[in-house]
């Protein structure tokens, strides 16, 4: 049975309120959008852009985001030199000594070979369309649509969502792990092909974007967003609430299940 869903930047909002609510996220559930013309970009309100000589790595301006809740927008030379990140939302193309392997071989990987089928089997937005992106909190509604919504979550409150999105057509999702440069697989996968992707963030992430240890990544386009949320409500009716009462390892789970299931 379908159940279509208001996609705009109203029920994108509310949204992520009821999500923050739901499953008592810690940070800001964000959208990305793409621009052909950088212009376009900057004519957002609020926007913010890293000062002249200042370069970031993606996921450190997506911590900014999700965080200090800026709106930030950013070109290729916002990005810092020799970390590929541009490459992975189409930015840029794919540096020689990235995709040949020669860059990781000795510190990801044992060989080039091997580092050389990393880079080619990484998720990417196609270099040579977009000029820049832009980052804001799903709550200020600048986006309008984002191309794609996020959220960082722990596993927990993960599988609720996922949950949620299959609640009125349910479907098996499948995602990708590439390993090191993760974001391949969140941004990277839900940018270039438009589907809900989860990513478990890499030692780069964790390193200088600073995601905790407990968190995976969501990417989403936005009528998946809010269908996921909406299940989620449904869910709730239910009982099938964050935060998980526990129930003991040690007891009959009859008394418990009954409540669920008749």
């Amino acid at each position: 049975m379908s159940n279509e869903v208001n996609v705009d930047a109203e029920s994108i909002k509310k949204s992520a309120e009821d999500l923050v609510e739901l499953i008592k996220l810690r940070t800001f559930p964000f959208g990305m959008k793409l621009f052909e013309n950088v212009d376009d970009m900057l004519s957002i309100k609020g926007l913010r852009t890293p000062s002249d000589g200042k370069f970031f790595t993606t996921c450190q301006l997506v911590t900014q985001v999700r965080t200090a809740g800026f709106t930030l927008g950013i070109v290729q030379n916002n990005l810092r030199p020799g970390s590929s990140c541009g490459a992975n939302i189409g930015l840029e193309v794919v540096p020689e000594d990235v995709s040949s392997g020669q860059k990781m071989t000795g510190v990801w990987f044992g060989n080039q070979e091997a580092a050389a089928k990393h880079q080619a089997q990484m998720p990417r937005v196609e270099a040579g369309k977009y000029t820049g992106l832009a980052a804001s909190p799903l709550r200020t509604g600048r986006l309008d649509p984002p191309d794609i919504c996020l959220f960082y979550a722990s596993p927990g409150q993960m599988i609720l969502f996922i949950n949620g999105l299959q609640y009125h057509n349910y479907r098996r999702y499948d995602f990708t792990l590439t390993g090191e440069s993760a974001c391949a697989d969140s941004w990277g996968r839900a940018l270039s092909t438009r589907e809900t992707s989860l990513a478990l963030p890499c030692y780069a992430e964790r390193r200088y974007g600073g995601v905790a240890d407990d968190e995976l990544l969501m990417a989403c386009p936005p009528d998946e967003f809010v269908k996921g949320v909406e299940g989620m409500k449904h869910l709730s009716k239910n009982g099938l609430r964050y935060p998980y009462p526990p129930y003991s390892a040690f007891a009959d789970p009859a008394d418990g299940m009954s409540k669920s299931y008749s």
